[in-house]
C-alpha cells in the first residue's frame, strides 16, 4: 500500500544525431540587402538647430513641471506637519 509504484520504462528509440558537416566559407553567400524606395532624411544646419532647440525646450518644460510638482508635495507635507503639531498641542492642553 505504501510502496511507490513506478511507471514502466520508456521504450522510445534513442534519437541519433547526424554527422557534423564540414565548413565551407564559399557555401554561404548572403542575400543582397533590399533597396528602399523611401528618400533618405537629409539634415541641414537649420533643421539640426531646430531639433536641438526643440529638444532643449522640451527638457526645460518637463524639468519645470517636475520641480513644481516636487515643490507642491514639499509644501503640502510641511503644512500637514504644522497642522499635526497644532492639533497635538491643542489636544495635550485640553487634557490638563
Amino acid at each position: 500500500m505504501f510502496t511507490p509504484k513506478y511507471p514502466p520504462q520508456d521504450t522510445a528509440p534513442i534519437p541519433t544525431t547526424p554527422a557534423p558537416t564540414t565548413y565551407s566559407p564559399t557555401a554561404y553567400v548572403p542575400a543582397p540587402a533590399p533597396v528602399s524606395n523611401r528618400p533618405a532624411v537629409q539634415l541641414t544646419a537649420g533643421s539640426t538647430l531646430a531639433l536641438v532647440a526643440g529638444g532643449s525646450a522640451a527638457v526645460l518644460v518637463v524639468g519645470t513641471v517636475l520641480v513644481s510638482m516636487l515643490l507642491a508635495v514639499a509644501i503640502t507635507a510641511a503644512s500637514v506637519a504644522v497642522c499635526a503639531v497644532t492639533v497635538r498641542s491643542i489636544l495635550k492642553s485640553d487634557r490638563r
